[in-house]
């Protein structure tokens, strides 16, 4: 007797026709026509279920605050940091707590399974890290939330921000963050790396930076990154989020820096909703698409994955939790557009992002965590086009959300009386 089992399953990687049986929250068993019993069956119809949604960067600390204390009127990513430190004085922990428990609902309903957040600790009393913690002590039965020690003003730039950033480690912050772009040279930001490596590698932590988010085609931290990644002994263990600066660059350099990005073992977080919208404020025409060079990464080997970062907060007004948002974006902004492209888009916000999270059990063969997603599509690339909907969330064998199928009613003389969007891909055309 097993605990779940989902019957006629499409797997991400093409099979048709499989049974995932689950048992004390692991898989048991992925193959053809399991015949033994269990205390829920899903027949999945020949939809897809795939393994959890992964968003590797988020703002939980900001989630929801949309207009709290003004909305941000330019648009920009300077401005939306302004307003971030007018509203850090006036939220509490418990403020933070309840916007990120609501956004964690949202998440898990989407699909999602796993998020980095960043939290900052530019903020003496560090109000943000004590909610998130509580946070993720509270959802962990069902999200993964890992933090990352973000000083968001700069961590030599403030004056307390490197003090902070320890404290925040000492009380349980998983990662460790940066944002050198941000420092007051060139000189400071590859000083911040340095330093900021050198404090993960003593601790045996993770790094995540948020690099040359910038028009600036000079500003080149990543390149410090990868420095300090070999110099250190830090490979695998070390992302550069946004890297937008990569899209202004010449090509010459760029031919010399993704190579060492992959000689480092580096991987790369695009957020292409929010760095699409931010990026490209100060041009005309022609205007900059605000995203790092996504193909190019990808061929040199390095692990991408793509990133949220933002829902309805000083940066962004837009958003619904929804990865396949995300992928559907850095498909199109990246002109990512053969069917491996797009399938890999998908890989994006799945399986790349939990290797760049070094999640766990993460997956659809035996013995991973039973954690999955039902979704309303035929394959990977149907999913981004149709956004589609999460028929079921999966969490250690157990449903955890459900969502009825889109199912339009229609009224036309001579015409079905029901649309599904699942049903007009071309294999299903007639």
């Amino acid at each position: 007797m097993f605990d779940l089992i989902l019957k006629n399953a499409t797997l991400p990687d093409g099979r048709t026709g499989i049974d995932i049986a689950c048992q004390n929250g692991t898989i048991a068993a992925v193959e053809p026509n399991i015949t033994a019993q269990a205390q829920e069956v899903i027949d999945a119809t020949g939809y897809l279920v795939s393994p959890p949604f992964v968003d590797p960067h988020f703002h939980m600390d900001a989630t929801l605050s949309l207009g709290t204390p003004r909305m941000n009127t330019s648009g920009t990513l300077l401005e939306g940091i302004a307003l971030w430190g007018e509203l850090k004085p006036i939220q509490s922990v418990d403020d933070i707590v309840t916007r990120a428990l609501r956004y964690c609902d949202l998440a898990v309903s989407m699909g999602i399974g796993a998020i980095r957040s960043h939290v900052d600790v530019c903020d003496d009393s560090l109000t943000g890290v004590q909610a998130l913690l509580e946070v993720r002590k509270q959802v962990a039965p069902y999200l993964d939330l890992q933090l990352v020690a973000f000083p968001q003003d700069g961590v030599l730039r403030d004056p307390t921000a490197m003090e902070n950033l320890i404290r925040a480690l000492d009380m349980g912050v998983d990662v460790v963050g940066g944002i050198p772009h941000f420092e007051r040279t060139m000189a400071d930001g590859a000083e911040s790396v340095r330093q900021l490596c050198e404090i993960a590698e003593k601790r045996g932590l993770m790094v995540d930076m948020h690099c040359d988010e910038s028009d600036d085609p000079h500003s080149r931290h990543i390149e410090s990154l990868a420095n300090e990644t070999q110099r250190l002994g830090l490979q695998g263990r070390v992302a550069g989020s946004h890297l937008t600066s990569m899209h202004s660059m010449d090509n010459y350099y760029v031919s010399k820096l993704i190579p060492l990005i992959a000689e480092a073992e580096l991987h790369a977080i695009p957020n292409p909703l929010i760095n699409i919208m931010l990026q490209g404020r100060h041009d005309t025409y022609p205007k900059r698409r605000g995203q790092t060079r996504v193909p190019e990464l990808r061929e040199a080997g390095i692990t991408v994955g793509f990133g949220s970062d933002c829902v309805m907060d000083p940066w962004y007004s837009l958003g619904r939790a929804d990865m396949l948002d995300v992928a559907s974006m850095g498909l199109h902004v990246g002109q990512l557009s053969s069917r491996a492209d797009m399938a890999w888009c998908f890989d994006a916000v799945t399986r790349n992002s939990a290797k760049i999270m070094g999640l766990q059990g993460y997956g659809l063969e035996k013995g991973c965590a039973a954690n999955m997603v039902l979704l309303q599509a035929h394959d990977t690339i149907e999913a981004i086009r149709l956004r589609a909907t999460r028929l079921a969330v999966i969490r250690n064998g157990r449903v955890i959300a459900r969502t009825a199928p889109q199912i339009s009613e229609v009224s036309l003389p001579g015409r079905p009386v029901s649309v599904n969007p699942a049903d007009y891909s071309p294999q299903k055309a007639g």
